[in-house]
């Protein structure tokens, strides 16, 4: 059952190979059993690239069937459409664009296997990218920011500023009058003289011109510290928004680019490897002997060469056949005198009736 089903696979015709020997049932059993299981490394393979892709594994494995189907069926095309010559060169003239096609099938399968293979060394390089992508995308979104930022700080900055330098004014023109009490500066002279109260009006000014400025410079300076929170949680907001894109980074072109930067050499084995397989089958039947099977094949298709070319020799001897019999036919015909006479008749009929309605036409012209 499983030596028929595997005959199936190869192409090869079962009514020919079945009358063939056992050995060389067994040989396209072989033939057979290696496209199957490449279209089945193909099914696996594809289903885990087209999973990385619609995260479904019900999507993933039903377009993989699909495409091992497909694969199965070109794999199978291939080795059956391959015919055994005389010369070697003529064999493998006629197989070399089944062996590209293979190659490029076999580069197509081996690539998803490699990336689930070289998952975990795959996943690294991603987390460095897209801890990298995070730190870039972080300074981008800060740069966007940083402006106002900037300016908000500035002017929170000399608000403060302003604060501090009526605060040192008002602290000074303190010192003043007092020390003008104590007679230490100033007049030199201790009491509240006139000197005193015009050094203690101008700080009790100065006092209030500071509460004010500080009313109106901390109400600022609030306006001010809240807009930077603001800026400060929108650019944080930016960042989280933006974090499921990098996060989201582990497609398939993502992998297959992290693939690319890993070592190249163990990659090359395991593709040479599905090169093998793939190409097996074909450098089986270019390698191997004219067999049983592939001479009824030639003695078939050489019966019917044989039956073509005597089916177009008969056509052209009764199409050559019939020609001269028309020929003699016809010259016969060409010296019959009332044949000869009745097509006179009709000829002289035609001119006058010519000859007539050019008269009338002249006639009406007039």
């Amino acid at each position: 059952m499983l030596k028929q089903f595997f005959i199936t696979c190869s192409g090869a015709d079962k009514t020919i190979i079945y009358s063939c020997s056992n050995g060389e049932q067994n040989k396209y059993a072989g033939i057979g059993a290696t496209v199957f299981f490449t279209a089945l490394l193909a099914w696996i393979a594809a289903s885990y690239a087209l999973y990385t892709v619609f995260d479904s594994i019900y999507t993933a494995t039903f377009f993989g069937l699909i495409w091992g189907l497909l694969i199965f069926n070109l794999d199978r095309f291939i080795v059956s459409t391959i015919r055994k010559r005389d010369r070697f060169g003529q064999e493998f003239l006629q197989a070399t664009p089944r062996i590209i096609l293979a190659i490029i099938i076999a580069i197509v399968i081996s690539k998803p296997l490699e990336i689930k293979i070289f998952e975990k060394e795959i996943n690294a390089v991603l987390l460095k990218e897209k801890n990298a992508m995070a730190i870039a995308n972080k300074k981008e979104v800060a740069n966007f920011f940083q402006g106002d930022l900037d300016k908000n700080k500035a002017q929170t900055d000399s608000l403060k500023s302003d604060i501090v330098k009526k605060e040192k004014e008002v602290n000074d023109l303190y010192a003043t009058y007092i020390t003008e009490a104590e007679g230490t500066k100033g007049t030199l002279k201790m009491g509240k003289g006139p000197v005193y109260n015009e050094k203690r009006q101008k700080h009790d000014a100065a006092l209030k011109e500071l509460d004010a400025l500080r009313k109106a410079n901390l109400a600022k300076i609030a306006e001010k510290e809240k807009l930077g929170t603001t800026l400060q949680a929108s650019l944080d907001k930016k960042v989280a928004d933006t974090q499921p894109v990098i996060d989201g980074f582990d497609g398939l072109m993502a992998r297959i680019n992290a693939l690319n930067k890993l070592p190249f050499l163990p990659s090359l084995f395991i593709m040479l490897l599905f090169l093998a397989i793939e190409t097996s089958p074909i450098i089986a039947k270019l390698l191997s002997p004219k067999g049983e099977y592939d001479f009824k094949i030639e003695d078939g298709e050489a019966g019917i060469r044989t039956n073509l070319a005597q089916s177009n020799h008969q056509r052209e001897l009764m199409r050559t056949t019939d020609a001269g019999i028309y020929d003699d036919v016809y010259a016969e015909i060409r010296n019959d005198r009332e044949l000869y006479n009745y097509k006179k008749k009709k000829a002289i009929e035609l001119l006058e009736l010519q000859a007539d309605r050019f008269s009338e036409k002249q006639k009406g012209a007039m």
